[in-house]
């Protein structure tokens, strides 16, 4: 990013969710500790270059210990001969307020980062804020942006939460990839205006594209709901308008923002208890049979654990080719306050029945000893309890104020209603995108698995409008999709790639239908927003991952490819809304 192009602000996200989990056991071991290490191996290199080019540095890497992390960097630029200035922003950690907790930390906003870019600081590191405040923090420095402009803050956290997972938003983790080189995709990069509209880029020559379609899906990434709740500002996301600007250009404009909320998010991490796992390999014929054996051998030495779960994958074939393909895996977990009950003789015990056991008895991985998981939880806290503080180059500490509530605004500073519903003919421009170039083969209508047969193509109840030729074919040909994860809930964001295929996705992806098709969510609240604006909707999941990321025994603990399943279903799909096949159209 400092050799490609133009940058006035370079910033860092190292704080995922799993992260403070890991520097919070870092911080039990050394308390100096509890920072990103490798930040400041980055760092060594390009140091010198930012400071010659004039480039400010931001990051959270700070996490834990954001005041050890600015010593370690000023003992870094004397080291390398580098004149730098570093400001620090602290105030986030509340672990002495939660009992047995291991990190317990606000999510701060970008106020404090402002102070300190005004202030003078050529590097500004700070603990757990939220990730798009790595941007709004600077906007509001380079723009001087007041606490009241909320529509340009909400501006600014929308580019911001464009840019935090890097290039996510240039084509990578992208549901239509087959449409662009993807293999090494540049870093995205926001051109901000003064009025908060921002445009989505990347340096020339880089690999990957911004698209639509790209921006979109990163849009959707780890969203609830139409209202984006942040400390500075709250974002509508049912606002957001995409507009092409260019080749590997896209134009955020119209978005609209709210007063904050008055208390702010506490992520907290605890030690949960001890977990092993051992994955038995079963090949070739009577593989549930196989499966139920290892089972009931195993049932004696399980008595007394707190939590053991089963999952069989049939990834065998019959007839199969290779033995890999003709074996299935069956995995055990365990878990338990203990780590005696889910240790190594455990695994032994699991390793002992190779001689006694299924035909072909085998294991992923030799017997290990028990490991320490972790739990997520968030809680809520007053914002005024929260010493958000400003620790400027020169030592002075500044206390960032809370922002007024709207009572106290001044004249003039208003809190939007939400937006009218988008006209038909903005609906039908929507998002534009190549036309895909691998579509799948679809199957005919009856084969087995998703939706129940006529589930997407009547016409809408009412509509007057006739039965439309439908083929069964997946979700993924006309819609993408992004998932991940918010502690133990997750997050499905879907969207249309025209107005018509949207017309259609809105009427026929209902709540119901999401939990027909992804029958793992049966039995969780699952809630659905509109966006129509980006021809999108996005379901929250609640507790489908547990207490977390640390603590989950998911075959996909964070829920990343939850979209990618929910593409891959089948249901009925009107055919003229279906891209042709390859090599039968323009």
């Amino acid at each position: 990013m400092l050799t490609g192009g133009p940058l006035d602000v370079l910033t860092g996200d190292y704080l995922a969710e799993l992260t403070m989990l890991i520097l919070g056991r870092d911080r039990l071991k050394n308390p100096d500790l509890g920072y990103a290490k490798t930040f400041l191996r980055q760092l060594e290199e390009g140091l010198g270059l930012a400071h010659e080019r004039g480039v400010r540095i931001v990051t959270n890497a700070g996490g834990l210990h954001p005041a050890g992390l600015a010593d370690a960097i000023r003992a870094l630029a004397a080291k390398v001969g580098v004149p730098v200035s570093v400001a620090h922003v602290e105030g986030d950690d509340l672990t002495s307020r939660e009992d047995g907790a291991l990190t317990a930390n606000a999510y701060l906003g970008g106020a404090g980062i402002t102070a300190c870019l005004r202030a003078g600081a050529d590097v500004v590191v700070t603990g757990r804020v939220t990730d798009a405040a790595l941007v709004s923090g600077p906007a509001a420095w380079w723009f001087d942006w007041a606490p009241e402009d909320h529509d340009r803050l909400a501006g600014a956290v929308v580019a911001g939460h464009v840019l935090e997972c890097g290039t996510q938003a240039t084509g990578g983790n992208y549901s239509f990839f087959t449409a662009h080189d993807v293999r090494r995709p540049g870093f995205p990069l926001a051109e901000i205006s003064e009025d908060g509209s921002a445009v989505i880029t990347k340096h020339p020559g880089t690999g990957g594209a911004v698209t639509t379609g790209t921006v979109t899906a990163q849009l959707l990434y780890e969203t609830q709901g139409v209202r984006y709740l942040g400390p500075d500002v709250t974002a509508r996301l049912d606002t957001v308008r995409l507009t092409d600007d260019g080749a590997d250009r896209v134009r955020i404009t119209g978005v609209r923002g709210e007063h904050p909320p008055a208390s702010l998010k506490v992520g907290v991490t605890r030690i949960g208890g001890w977990r092993n796992e051992v994955v038995f390999v079963l090949t070739g014929l009577d593989i549930e049979a196989k499966a139920a054996l290892v089972r009931s051998q195993l049932a004696d030495t399980l008595e007394g654990v707190a939590d053991a779960a089963w999952t069989l994958a049939r990834t065998d074939h019959a007839d199969a080719d290779t033995e890999e393909t003709a074996s299935a895996l069956l995995r055990l977990v365990v878990r338990d306050p203990s780590p005696d009950r889910v240790g190594r003789a455990l695994t032994s015990t699991a390793i002992e029945l190779a001689l006694g056991s299924y035909p072909g008895f085998h294991v992923a991985a030799p017997p290990g000893p028990a490991q320490p998981y972790g739990v997520f939880a968030s809680s809520y806290v007053p914002a005024a309890e929260v010493p958000h503080t400003a620790v400027l180059p020169d030592g002075t500490r500044l206390l960032i104020p809370v922002p007024a509530p709207p009572a106290e605004l001044s004249a003039g500073s208003t809190v939007h209603a939400p937006p009218p519903p988008p006209t038909p003919a903005a609906l039908s421009a929507g998002p534009a995108e190549p036309a895909f170039s691998a579509p799948p083969a679809f199957e005919a209508r009856g084969s087995g698995g998703g939706a129940p047969e006529g589930v997407g193509g009547a016409a809408p109840a009412g509509s007057g409008a006739e039965p439309r030729e439908t083929v069964r074919a997946p979700l993924g040909a006309l819609a993408g999709a992004r998932s991940g994860d918010k502690g133990g809930d997750a997050n499905v964001g879907v969207w249309a790639r025209s107005g018509p295929a949207w017309d259609w996705l809105r009427d026929t992806l209902t709540v119901d239908r999401f939990q027909a098709l992804l029958p793992e969510t049966r039995g969780l609240t699952v809630h659905r927003h509109e966006l129509p604006n980006l021809h999108a909707l996005n379901f929250t999941v609640t507790g489908i991952l547990g207490d977390g990321v640390a603590s989950g025994h998911r075959f996909d603990p964070q829920a990343k490819a939850l979209g990618e399943w929910l593409r891959a279903r089948h249901l009925d799909i009107p055919v003229h809304l279906l891209p042709p096949p390859e090599g039968t159209g323009p």
